[in-house]
């Protein structure tokens, strides 16, 4: 039953050793271009090609809305969850424009919100409930509802697989989303709320405090319970969105399908997975370092070097989507520059 526990695939070292040796003969300084050679040989070994390429990204925006909403941690109303699911799919959100910009596949999968049955071109619908239980008072979602949102996440990325996708980015849309990620965060690091709380949708200091007063009150009441136990953690206090990114990181290992990791709350989710399943980390780039309060404390636990750094914090994939260009570049660098043999430029260093 815990599919998530199953191995996963093992970057190939020899792609990686051929890909390190190529660089060494392209008419360039050693190391010249810092980290764009570390993503062309990372790359080289997750896809077990000496020479890496990006040819069909596929982007998945997960949503859910959070019973948590109703201790007023948000600057947005829980409507807007619901209301951006069109707006991806007629093209007006920002990771709508990436993708089209990268000509990427977008899906847009509704794991569970607010609101009556509806018909939205290009959604996919699976309320498997409407929306998260407020965590400050009970679990947000019990064992089978969280198996389940797990099992969306897998289910996308064997879909992306077998439509050719070469690498994956997960977004997320949920009014609460970064009070859930938080929160799921202190519990899986043994954290205070103060360290890993931000302003999410951009609140204000006080409502900040109440934030940070109501991830408290839930740490208090779900820690016996779950501490040391990921998917416990996840289900107590994840929404339905960081669990099927959650299970999208986890199955993308285990079929070898590279990701790119979003922001804080897709971070969270990558701490969730790992924590679920170590060897899941190997398969992961990082897209970007947050604007929000918390996330450079997440990468460091997952060792991680973010591509960008530019004060993003929307969420929806965008960030990951915004470094997928300079891994496109990346390995396009790798490719086609020429070695000094074919430049007919000396290799050798003056000792």
């Amino acid at each position: 039953m815990n599919w998530w526990l199953e191995s996963v695939q093992q970057p190939n070292l020899e792609a990686k050793q051929q890909a390190e040796q190529h660089q060494l003969q392209l008419t360039k300084p050693t190391g010249a271009l810092g980290d764009l050679e570390q993503i062309a040989i990372t790359l080289a070994s997750l896809q077990s090609n000496a020479h890496p390429q990006v040819n069909y990204p596929w982007i998945t925006v997960f949503a859910g809305d959070h019973g948590v909403v109703e201790e007023n941690i948000s600057a947005y109303p829980q409507a807007v969850t619901r209301q951006m699911l069109q707006n991806f799919t007629t093209g007006g959100a920002a990771i709508s424009v990436i993708a089209k910009y990268h000509q990427a596949r977008l899906q847009v999968i509704d794991c569970g919100t607010v609101g009556e049955a509806y018909e939205y071109v290009g959604v996919e619908r699976h309320c498997i409930r409407a929306g998260t239980a407020n965590f400050a008072k009970q679990v947000a979602m019990n064992a089978e509802e969280c198996r389940a949102a797990l099992e969306l996440g897998k289910k996308s990325v064997d879909t992306a697989k077998a439509d050719g996708a070469d690498i994956y980015i997960a977004g997320e849309m949920g009014i609460g989303n970064t009070c859930s990620a938080s929160a799921l965060a202190c519990l899986l690091l043994n954290d205070t709320a103060e360290q890993l709380t931000g302003v999410g949708t951009g609140i204000g200091a006080d409502q900040l405090r109440h934030k940070i007063e109501v991830i408290e009150q839930a740490i208090e009441r779900h820690y016996q319970h779950v501490i040391g136990d990921a998917f416990k953690t996840l289900s107590a206090v994840g929404g339905l969105e960081i669990a099927a990114i959650t299970g999208a990181y986890i199955r993308c290992a285990q079929i070898g399908l590279p990701v790119i990791v979003d922001g804080f709350i897709s971070s969270v989710a990558a701490l969730c997975a790992v924590r679920m399943n170590p060897k899941v980390r190997a398969w992961m780039l990082f897209g970007h370092q947050s604007a929000e309060y918390g996330h450079r404390r997440i990468l460091q636990e997952l060792n991680a070097e973010p591509i960008l750094k530019m004060n993003l914090r929307l969420g929806e994939g965008s960030g990951a989507a915004a470094a997928l260009a300079l891994v496109k570049m990346a390995c396009v660098l790798h490719n086609q520059m020429a070695t000094f043999a074919q430049a007919a430029v000396s290799g050798d260093k003056i000792e």
